[in-house]
């Protein structure tokens, strides 16, 4: 345990636990006006990097050692970049600078499910809630950490739109549900108690009364996933995401309203979509185009 102060060289003898050091971390990223998500991970992050240091105050060539380490891990390149913005972030706070050499992403194919994937994971849901989870993150093409923060009063079913606030982007946007999402949220709500969190009303909330995670999420439609015997690789993301741009692009729809819908800031993110589309065009063509 180690000395926390102005100056990591030049402080009072003050002891401090990681739960404290990480909980100033916390309310530094806070003042940056950093998202819950970002902060969260962020947090976890460091802690992870903390407990390898085993100091409260490593030197930043513990951190080029800790890089090192979950590269030769050989842990995914997007993950430890964000390892390593988080561990950036920690030593700014301490008016540190720290500098590494983001790795470059793999720019490979993403996985998807077909529509028989899909249709089996709704298939066997038989839990209502769920269910009007599942097509909600499906049709309206959300992250698990927008699923979540969906309020009751952010569902028209009307217009059968979702108003998502502080998106990855920062921004409030609209999204689209479909009339058979529609119909089964209508089904939901006539069972579903008015419960209160942090002075707001979930649209959906957990067994014990509390808002989802997207830890929760996932576990759920893996649950259902396994139960389907859907033994593609893909979470959530996988099937929100991935999946959607993937069916609307191999169905025709122009790439750029794709790109609106799923709320891609870049062209080129949708664009990787077009490619697995291919795939899938060629294989309808191998089977209905046959003499």
């Amino acid at each position: 345990m180690s000395r926390v102060g102005v100056d990591w060289h030049t402080r009072p003898a003050i002891l401090y636990s990681k739960d404290v050091v990480l909980d100033r971390f916390k309310r530094y990223l806070m003042g940056l006006g950093l998202r819950d998500e970002t902060i969260k991970l962020y947090v976890g992050l460091v802690g992870g990097f903390l407990e390898y240091a085993k100091a409260d105050e490593p030197s930043v060539e513990t951190a080029d050692a800790f890089r090192a380490f979950l590269i030769d891990k050989r842990l995914s390149r997007g993950h430890i970049n964000n390892v390593c913005f988080a561990i950036k972030k920690f030593y700014k706070m301490n008016n540190i600078d720290w500098e590494f050499i983001k790795l470059k992403t793999n720019d490979g194919l993403p996985y998807y499910f077909d529509e028989k994937d899909v249709l089996a994971i709704f298939s066997v849901c038989a839990n209502i809630k769920h269910l009007a989870m599942l097509h909600t993150l499906f049709y309206g093409c959300l992250r698990s950490s927008e699923l979540c923060r969906l309020d009751d009063n952010d569902l028209d079913l009307k217009t059968r739109t979702l108003r998502l606030r502080e998106t990855k982007g920062g921004r409030d946007d609209i999204v689209y549900i479909s009339e058979e999402c529609a119909d089964i949220l209508r089904t939901y709500l006539k069972m579903k108690p008015q419960i209160e969190v942090e002075n707001r009303i979930p649209l959906f909330y957990t067994d014990s009364g509390n808002r989802w995670s997207n830890g929760d999420v996932n576990r759920m439609f893996t649950y259902y996933k396994d139960k389907a015997n859907v033994t593609k690789q893909g979470g959530p993301h996988v099937f929100s995401r991935h999946t959607t741009a993937t069916l609307m692009i191999a169905k025709g729809c122009d790439c750029r309203i794709v790109k609106e819908i799923l709320r891609h800031k870049d062209i080129h993110t949708t664009l990787r979509y077009a490619h697995v589309a291919d795939k899938t065009k060629r294989s309808s063509y191998e089977q209905y185009l046959v003499l």
